[in-house]
């Protein structure tokens, strides 16, 4: 494996593919255009190696020995792991890329491509991933908020984000008027929700029923 110019604070362009001088005309024309590289010489190297909570993107090549690099992508995904991915090839077949895309990858391209078309694509894939970061870190945030809720806020929460009124939740809980309005005014606070409307959308983001 050999790695180029690394900051793991700034997103990387993980190039995965096991021709060393494919590796490095990419990482060099990749590092011109200002962006970080790490090269992997096979898939199995890179699965190994990656760390989810690095930002990036995967340019990889199909065609490789050990595991190939659809084979890399299906176990990136059993993994739960949604680096966006580039694929290379230098052969053009149509069932092997439409199998990438199903698989969501970002784009399907033959050898010999276009430099310019090359770094359209990881500019493209770098943005899905930071905007994909930023949702799950959002998501994560409104989980972290939920579970710091009483069981009783929690039933409060589910029963107002399924428009119930305080007077029907008091009836269905078994408690007073004002005490449902002190437990609501509570999960609006843990919630960090500025109304009704706001705390439904955190907890339809979060999934929370």
């Amino acid at each position: 494996m050999s790695v180029t110019n690394v900051n793991e604070q700034n997103p990387t362009v993980f190039i995965v593919d096991d021709e060393s001088a494919v590796r490095d005309a990419l990482g060099l024309l990749i590092e011109s255009a200002g962006f970080s590289t790490e090269g992997f010489e096979s898939a199995c190297a890179f699965l190994e190696a990656y760390d989810p909570d690095r930002p990036g993107c995967v340019l990889l090549d199909v065609r490789m020995k050990q595991m190939s690099g659809l084979d890399l992508q299906e176990a990136l995904q059993k993994k739960n792991i949604a680096i966006p991915i580039i694929f290379i090839s230098g052969h053009g077949d149509v069932a092997i890329s439409a199998r990438a895309f199903r698989g969501g990858a970002i784009d399907f391209i033959e050898k010999p491509f276009d430099d310019q078309t090359i770094l359209s694509r990881i500019e493209e894939a770098l943005q899905k991933d930071a905007q994909s970061r930023k949702k799950r870190a959002a998501r994560e945030e409104i989980l972290r908020r939920y579970e710091r809720l009483t069981p009783r806020e929690k039933e409060v929460m589910k029963l107002v984000i399924g428009s119930q009124s305080n007077k029907k939740i008091a009836k269905i809980l078994g408690i007073s008027h004002r005490t449902v309005d002190a437990h609501r005014a509570r999960v609006m606070e843990k919630m960090d929700a500025v109304s009704l409307a706001d705390l439904i959308a955190k907890a339809l983001e979060a999934e929370i029923a």
